[in-house]
């Protein structure tokens, strides 16, 4: 009997490390009746002559875990334990139980299996009997992802970077044979939106659903990412790719002094001291470059503005959702702002000469690839920063967005052939500087926060 008690802990462990994992999966759970069979293989040196007493405890039990762990989930019926035929009965007279139950089915005795028990459900069988898992049998080899983590966050960055820097060049080059920034500024979300739609509709990933309350706390993000979204472009439109990303580079600045006068955090000397080269820099830059205009410069400031309310009404809406649904969401959202202002200031013009003097230029298969590709591009590239993100700490991630910037500059010199002076030079490099000394201090601030010990309760205080 006290085998017999073993391997009904061993068994009934195997179904509940199955149920935990995939509580609402039929394929899970013909998984799990094969590896409880497994078991009752691997049992038999010990078991001996109670091999038929075995098979029974196999049912009863595995008749117990589905009536309990499956049963709310899938629809089946309460069943019967008072023994292993009326269980058996009762998951027969279920659709899902004739599956599971049928000859064919993973519960049919099959002696020449002997498959080792993956990892999860020896730890389990551990926890269950009391003692450690046989470290005979074999574990299952681990994936790349598990083994190569430093390399699979390398590729991240390597995206990252590609992505943007191939969306700001073929952004620019669309601008200048098509300068419609609000029209292209819809391209960029309605290839975005339809790239999530096709993702939720093959399950990759699985959409999470959205109510009245969700949506209201999600529209100021998304008005604000439009309309941080449009002006950028309109900005790109009208100066050189370099100089509205040495304006953009001020963005930690506004978000300094929105926390600090309108959310009321208090903000260290340190950071203020460290954002006074990024306003220095910047100015610098502005005063000497050559393509300045004050489209260019007043929407690349305005986007500033846009992106940093974007960050106070985000932390606002924390919602719980995966970033993944929540960016989709704000892109649907945010597409939706932006169709109007693209109609009502560039519609017009657009059917008048702005389509036909774009398809004479390049031709109408390279105009329609360009909008496509660079609305690809431009989700893609937000898609993997909010993934590195999620796999590296504030400061590398930090650190990394202001190497991003420096690419981006860099390259869109080369490939424009832009003609800077010594001072815009020498302004952009103090900026991308004084932004990599902010970032360094705010991600320092970050992680000192999340290791700091929480609070202590009132009552703990004045005891």
């Amino acid at each position: 009997m006290a085998k017999l008690r073993q391997l009904e802990d061993l068994v009934r462990a195997n179904c509940l490390a199955f149920l935990c994992s995939h509580p609402r999966s039929i394929s899970s759970a013909r998984e799990m009746a094969s590896l409880t069979e497994k078991a009752t293989h691997m049992s038999k040196p010990m078991m001996g002559s109670g091999q038929l007493a075995s098979r029974h405890l196999v049912k009863r039990t595995m008749a117990s875990s589905l009536g309990t762990g499956l049963r709310r989930g899938m629809g089946l019926p309460k069943l019967d334990m008072t023994s292993p035929s009326n269980g058996a009965a009762a998951l027969r007279s279920h659709s899902f139980g004739k599956s599971i139950m049928s000859a064919d089915s993973p519960f049919a005795p099959s002696p020449k299996s002997r498959v080792p028990l993956s990892p999860v459900c020896m730890a389990a069988a551990a926890d269950a009997g009391g003692s450690d898992a046989s470290p005979s049998v074999s574990t299952s080899s681990e994936g790349f992802l598990a083994k190569y983590p430093a390399l699979v966050t390398g590729f991240f960055f390597f995206m990252w970077y590609f992505l943007n820097v191939i969306f700001n060049i073929l952004n620019k080059k669309i601008y200048n044979y098509f300068p419609y920034p609000y029209f292209v500024s819809v391209i960029h979300l309605l290839v975005g939106v339809v790239y999530c739609c096709v993702c939720w509709t093959i399950g990759l990933p699985k959409r999470a659903p959205i109510d009245k309350q969700l949506l209201s706390l999600l529209t100021p993000v998304a008005f604000c990412h439009a309309l941080g979204h449009v002006m950028s472009n309109v900005s790109f439109a009208a100066v050189a790719v370099s100089f509205t990303h040495t304006v953009k580079a001020l963005e930690p600045f506004f978000n300094a002094a929105a926390s600090q006068f309108i959310l009321g955090q208090q903000i260290p000397l340190s950071l203020w001291l460290s954002l006074a080269p990024v306003v220095l820099g910047v100015s610098m830059a502005s005063m000497t470059e050559l393509s300045f205009n004050w489209l260019g410069f007043l929407s690349a400031m305005t986007s500033n503005i846009a992106f940093t309310y974007r960050s106070i009404y985000s932390k606002k809406a924390m919602t719980g959702m995966d970033s993944t649904n929540v960016y989709a969401y704000i892109s649907i959202i945010a597409l939706f702002f932006c169709i109007p202002a693209a109609v009502v200031l560039e519609g017009p013009k657009l059917l008048q000469t702005g389509f036909s003097d774009a398809i004479a230029k390049v031709g109408m298969q390279k105009f329609l690839s360009d909008l496509f590709w660079v609305g690809m591009f431009y989700h893609l590239y937000n898609q993997l920063a909010t993934n590195t993100l999620e796999r590296v700490a504030p400061l590398t991630h930090a650190v990394g967005n202001v190497l991003k910037r420096v690419f981006v500059i860099g390259f869109s010199i080369v490939i424009f052939g832009n003609k800077i002076s010594t001072q815009t030079a020498i302004g952009t490099s103090i900026a991308i500087a004084g932004v990599a000394i902010y970032s360094y201090i705010k991600a320092q601030m970050e992680e000192a926060k999340k290791k700091a010990p929480p609070p202590l309760p009132e009552d703990a205080k004045t005891a």
